[in-house]
């Protein structure tokens, strides 16, 4: 038997000004797309935004419905569009901002499970790695270099 560690790697900033022109540009993005997105039942909207090797910015954001689970995340509804409309391009980055109208998000969110196994998928298919950063409405930022920061040990086709 062996033990082995697995560190993860990231940047954090304190808050969206810290960031370069091209990621702060995504964020506001994300920013907006959030602002935008159809929560009435848990009232936590999300926001991305994909930069991809075109200079486009696809957006999505959350879509709810009141037969749970037919509700789309944001970032699902981003890179299904992204992969839709866009398929010959490959995506640089994912900018993700999340509020809530309970509370104020401060901490930064990241994509959930189901949203992390489909960044994968893109990465895998387009053998490269996608730059992702994450908020709350306001405060920190975080960046990763690659999903698998975020999914170690991740699931793609090679496994079948």
């Amino acid at each position: 038997m062996q033990k082995i560690q697995s560190k993860i790697e990231y940047l954090l900033f304190e808050n969206i000004d810290e960031l370069d022109t091209n990621a702060r540009s995504l964020m506001n993005e994300a920013i907006k797309a959030r602002e935008k997105a159809y929560a009435p039942y848990s009232n936590f909207n999300v926001g991305a935004a994909i930069l991809l090797d075109n200079n486009e910015i696809v957006l999505g954001n959350n879509q709810e419905n009141a037969a749970f689970p037919s509700g789309l995340c944001a970032e699902r509804v981003a890179i299904y569009n992204a992969g839709a409309n866009y398929p010959e391009c490959t995506i640089l980055a994912i900018a993700i901002s999340a509020s809530s109208s309970k509370h104020k998000v401060t901490n930064p969110v990241g994509p959930c499970g189901a949203c992390r196994q489909s960044i994968a998928e893109y990465e895998h298919k387009q053998k490269q790695a996608i730059e992702i950063y994450f908020m709350g409405e306001e405060g920190k930022v975080v960046k990763v270099n690659a999903l698998k920061d975020l999914l170690p040990f991740g699931f793609d086709s090679s496994f079948l």
